[in-house]
C-alpha cells in the first residue's frame, strides 16, 4: 500500500531581486512570509521542509535545509526537498504565495497523478511526487523552466480559488494583499 502521507516543501531560496530584500523575511499581518507558509504547510502535511540557501544566514525560526546548489532556480529547491522526503507526495510551496490555505495544499496532493497544478494557475504551488525526480534534476541541469518539466509529466489540474494564487514580487505587491 502506498504511504499516505504528505511532506510539504517550502522553497526559500530565491534571489528577491525585484522585492530589495529577503522576502522571507517580510512581514505581513503580524508573521513573516516564511513563518506564514511554514505554519499553513503544518496544517496541511504531515512533514515539513525548508530548502534554501543557507549561506543566506536567514533568521527563519526552523531548520533550513541547503539546496546544495549555487543556481537560484526552484528546481534546485525541489530536487533537495524530493531527496529529503519522507513522503511519496509532496506540496511544494514558495515563501511568497502568502495567500494559499491548507486546504488548497491538501487538494493539490490528494489529486497529484506524476504532478497536480492549480487550474489555470502558475506551475507554483503544486504537488509531485518523489518517482519524478529524474526530470526536476534534468530542469535543473538544463536551467528550464518548471513548465517544461511539468510537459513530461502527467499532471492533475485542480480547481483552487485564483485569489490564493498571488505570488508577491514587489513590496507594493505585498501592501496590495488582501
Amino acid at each position: 500500500m502506498a504511504d499516505p502521507g504528505l511532506t510539504g516543501v517550502l522553497l526559500v531560496g530565491g534571489a528577491s531581486r525585484r522585492f530589495g530584500s529577503p522576502k522571507a523575511l517580510a512581514e505581513w499581518e503580524g508573521e513573516t512570509l516564511a513563518e506564514r507558509a511554514w505554519r499553513v504547510l503544518g496544517d496541511s502535511c504531515d512533514e515539513r521542509l525548508a530548502v534554501g540557501k543557507v549561506a543566506d544566514g536567514l533568521a527563519l525560526g526552523f531548520p533550513l535545509l541547503d539546496d546544495g546548489t549555487p543556481l537560484r532556480h526552484p528546481a534546485a529547491g525541489i530536487v533537495a526537498g524530493l531527496r529529503s522526503a519522507a513522503h511519496e507526495v509532496c506540496v511544494v510551496l514558495p515563501v511568497d504565495y502568502p495567500l494559499v490555505t491548507a486546504a488548497s495544499l491538501r487538494a493539490l496532493g490528494e489529486s497529484c497523478a506524476d504532478a497536480a497544478v492549480a487550474l489555470g494557475g502558475a506551475p507554483l504551488p503544486f504537488a509531485v511526487r518523489r518517482a519524478t525526480m529524474p526530470v526536476w534534476e534534468s530542469v535543473l541541469a538544463a536551467e528550464a523552466s518548471l513548465r517544461a518539466g511539468l510537459a513530461e509529466l502527467e499532471v492533475a489540474t485542480v480547481e483552487l480559488d485564483p485569489a490564493e494564487l498571488v505570488g508577491v514580487n514587489t513590496v507594493d505587491d505585498l501592501r496590495g494583499l488582501r
